[in-house]
């Protein structure tokens, strides 16, 4: 349990990294994937679990890229 919450946290922190290093709120962000404001600032926070698919939306519309890479 502590291991998921400190990867939730670490990603959320990324996440809120590369949205105020845009210079977009998290309502603007929401409007972006679609959500509400409060579930961005639970997902920054790392209060929630968050889908990969949502994880990927997000990401997407701040920009960031993810290669699949499969050993």
């Amino acid at each position: 349990s502590f291991h998921e919450k400190s990867i939730a946290w670490y990603y959320g922190e990324k996440l809120r990294d590369r949205r105020k290093e845009l210079k977009i709120t998290q309502q603007e962000l929401a409007e972006k994937v679609g959500t509400a404001r409060s579930y961005i600032a639970r997902v920054e926070k790392g209060e929630t679990d968050i889908q990969i698919s949502s994880f990927f939306r997000i990401a997407r519309a701040l920009g960031i890229e993810f290669t699949p890479t499969f050993l």
